[in-house]
């Protein structure tokens, strides 16, 4: 079997998290390591031979390869805000479509990621196209700059759930991301309102709670 080459480092770290104390339930941190001096070749070797994996997700970056293994509070809060957004999608007739943590690599730009969900406006995403809008959980800091990642891959929208809120970063035609009160792409949608329900653990009251706010306009 093929080995990484022997030049790459790996650097374990603790997650850190980025909560306010008692602003959300205490959490059991995403494990994450950090792996230096990764080839490309090397980056899709470990992809393929990982993939079996359940839930391991690989950002890669200009040589540095994040593994990480989400904590069952991060796929809950994700899934949760997938099935929030894209029921808001639904009640308001919005042509939103969900791709969830599909791998997005390009070798010419050294980079390699998977989002916790992905979306695209208006119409279906082809082999080799880019999602519009991708969602990060930031239920543990990262240890490569997500967004410095997703500007090389040109993506348009990046969401960013974090300490009990979200927030909107729009791409600029000449690179890097800027925040915004609103997405550009969906300006519907009301991140405040989809935020009071990503916590919840009763789902499905929570959905129906959500769907009912919709309705009222609220």
């Amino acid at each position: 079997m093929q080995k990484l080459s022997s030049d790459a480092t790996v650097v374990p770290m603790a997650a850190a998290t980025w909560m306010r104390p008692g602003a959300l339930p205490a959490p059991q941190p995403d494990q994450r390591m950090l792996i230096r001096g990764v080839s490309w070749s090397d980056y899709v070797l470990l992809r393929k031979t990982l993939d079996h994996i359940p839930g391991l997700r690989m950002t890669f970056c200009e040589g540095v390869l994040e593994l990480m293994s989400p904590s069952r509070s991060h796929e809950l809060w994700k899934t949760t805000t997938a099935r929030l957004i894209e029921l808001y999608a639904f009640l308001l007739e919005l042509p939103l479509l969900g791709y969830g943590s599909t791998t997005f690599r390009d070798e010419a730009k050294e980079r390699g990621v998977e989002p916790d969900e992905c979306w695209r406006v208006g119409s279906q995403m082809k082999d080799g196209e880019i999602p519009d809008i991708v969602l990060e959980v930031i239920y543990s800091s990262p240890l490569l700059d997500k967004l410095y990642v997703y500007d090389g891959l040109e993506i348009p929208e990046v969401w960013l759930w974090q300490d009990g809120a979200f927030s909107v970063h729009r791409r600029r035609a000449e690179g890097g991301y800027v925040p915004a009160e609103r997405s550009g792409l969906l300006p519907e949608l009301d991140f405040a309102l989809v935020a009071r329900f990503v916590t919840r653990e009763d789902q499905d009251v929570a959905l129906r709670e959500f769907a009912s706010a919709v309705r009222r306009g609220r």
